[in-house]
């Protein structure tokens, strides 16, 4: 009846197996849902007074192990309602999922692997026990039964199921790397960004050093775009709610904070950049030969977020975008599409990145009235986007239903150095806010003409860019991202003045440097630089300053990398030559 074997069957049997387990070692329990997941699964539990912890995940699948070889199939059968009521009357949560389902006129299954009967409509592996050998319980949280913080709190226990033990074994590797990898953790070390309980959840404050990061990110943008034609604005940071009115954010959007009134009007923390950017083409009439415009800003904007999903610098209230609206003529959006796709490529390598792929998000076609615009112009776009993607090498899949209200769009995930997927550029097409705000061109013949607008974030959020690059890099940045990238360190108090003239030529050739004057030992101050994951250490004893008769460039210094190379003695001019050509080639 039900057989699948593809990964959400595989981990959503191991749920089944993990809900029986925690019945038979607790008595008088009821399991709720246990779901697949992206990468895993959980299975919600009424535990009554009984408080489990990680501690006992081990037992739990001791028992799991035990239960196991038993389990050679499932046996599914069709119930009625009544049946249900009788079959699980002591677990009022399959009751209450029964009730709901025949109320909803969907069929009530149950399921049984040979000594566990439970009610549900997945699909399941054929051979539990050949097929589910290589799982692993992760962790223990608690859950309101069904989201609801009114309903009661379950006990939630999350693991992972894989087809290999390879594959499972490298799922866990991957696992504790990205906890040692953890841009929190790291953001901390580093002293790159703080999030202050004073200020607000979801409102990141950048240190010093996490500005030079966030600066050097933007200027790249800044320059890369300038060069492709894109004209840099600034705008405010509100608007007249009057605004996301035409542009159909209010009653779409639900991430808006709550309007505020000024002098009897209200006004609103902007969510987007567009409807501001839109005004900047409209201050005037334009030409065909004004066309493309390319209208950029390193935008921020403000979205209420819950407080349950914000994390670090993934998901904030206070987010900076890589904002730009191409407002293009509608013959054009292949061509125009195609150039921000190669130049999305270019960004993402030039930042490390060298595996991405597409998704290309849709409309759902039978549920029309999530979105504006007449159905034509929808299908229009979408194959314009896949035509384009095909034209250019992109491979891509389909997100049926996940575009957003006005547009379907495009985004490009990339793969970061533990093989975990980010999704970060965006190009979205749009044909509604033109006609909403009326953005027209006069052509050839003197005709007022229709444009599209193409929405572009080549690396979406600079705060999640951020993190994305302090856990890809584990905080080792290239050297022309580093914020620090060469530690002077002198040996002793009589090598400082001999040192200053190095530290100031350096700083001549705008490579950012530090010198390390502390009253610590060489090896300590070496140990502190490696820490903070400076790229170079200059050590500058005796044996080096034997050369301060000689021109500056002449003279010598040992240089160590953070990873605790010995580079040796070297002339100083040929330090500074590998310096930069490191940072120019971006390696």
């Amino acid at each position: 009846m039900q057989k699948n074997n593809d990964l959400d069957s595989l981990r959503h049997s191991c749920a089944h197996l993990l809900a029986k387990a925690v019945l038979e070692l607790w008595p008088g329990s009821h399991n709720a849902i246990g779901p697949s997941i992206e990468n895993g699964f959980y299975q919600d539990f009424d535990l009554g007074n009984i408080k489990i912890s990680e501690t006992d995940l081990p037992k739990i699948e001791e028992k799991m192990r035990k239960i196991l070889p038993s389990w050679t199939h499932f046996e599914f059968s069709e119930i009625t309602l009544k049946e249900a009521e009788k079959l699980f009357k002591h677990n009022p949560y399959k009751l209450e999922l029964a009730k709901e389902f025949a109320s909803e006129g969907k069929k009530l299954t149950t399921n049984n692997p040979g000594n566990f009967l439970d009610l549900c409509k997945m699909t399941h592996v054929e051979n539990p026990a050949k097929e589910l050998c290589y799982f692993k319980l992760l962790s223990v949280a608690g859950a309101y039964w069904r989201g609801n913080e009114k309903n009661k709190m379950l006990t939630r226990i999350y693991g992972t199921c894989f087809s290999t033990k390879k594959e499972l074994d490298n799922y866990l590797w991957q696992q504790e790397e990205a906890k040692k990898r953890d841009h929190r953790k790291l953001g901390k070390e580093l002293d790159l960004f703080l999030i202050s309980e004073q200020i607000g959840s979801g409102l990141p404050i950048f240190t010093p050093k996490g500005t030079i990061l966030r600066e050097l990110i933007e200027n790249y943008l800044v320059s890369v775009k300038k060069k492709a034609g894109y004209q840099f604005v600034w705008t405010p940071h509100i608007a007249r709610a009057q605004i996301y009115k035409i542009s159909g954010h209010l009653g779409k959007y639900d991430a808006m904070f709550n309007p505020i009134e000024l002098n009897g009007e209200d006004y609103i923390l902007k969510p987007m950049n567009c409807p501001h950017h839109f005004q900047v083409y409209l201050s005037r009439p334009r030409s065909y030969k004004e066309l493309p415009m390319y209208i950029a800003e390193n935008g921020t904007v403000y979205r209420e977020e819950k407080s349950g999903e914000l994390a670090g610098l993934f998901r904030v209230r206070s987010l900076t975008i890589d904002d730009t609206h191409a407002i293009v003529r509608i013959e054009s959006i292949h061509e125009e599409l195609a150039k921000v796709i190669n130049l999305i490529k270019k960004v993402l390598q030039d930042f490390g990145f060298k595996k991405f792929k597409a998704r290309i998000s849709t409309s759902d076609a039978k549920n029309q009235k999530k979105y504006i615009g007449p159905r034509r112009d929808w299908e229009k776009a979408e194959t314009a986007l896949k035509e384009t993607a095909k034209k250019v090498g992109l491979d891509y899949e389909i997100g049926v239903g996940e575009a957003a209200f006005y547009g379907p769009k495009i985004d490009v995930m990339i793969k970061d150095s533990l093989g975990r997927e980010w999704q970060l550029s965006t190009i979205q097409l749009d044909y509604q806010q033109p006609k909403n705000f009326n953005l027209m061109y006069i052509d050839e013949k003197g005709l007022s003409r229709p444009t599209a607008v193409l929405h572009i974030a080549m690396i979406g959020s600079i705060e999640r860019f951020v993190g994305v690059l302090i856990e890809h890099y584990s905080g080792k940045f290239p050297l022309w991202l580093s914020p620090v990238q060469v530690t002077i360190i002198p040996i002793a108090d009589r090598h400082i003045k001999y040192v200053s003239s190095i530290v100031d030529t350096i700083e001549l050739q705008r490579i950012r440097v530090e010198l390390d004057s502390r009253q610590e030992t060489v090896g300590s101050k070496i140990r502190d630089a490696a820490l903070q994951k400076v790229p170079y250490m200059g050590i500058i004893g005796d044996r080096e300053t034997e050369s301060r008769a000689l021109k500056v460039e002449d003279r010598k210094i040992s240089v160590r990398t953070r990873e605790g190379k010995d580079l040796g003695q070297m002339k100083f001019s040929a330090f500074l030559q590998k310096l930069k050509e490191e940072i120019d080639k971006k390696i």
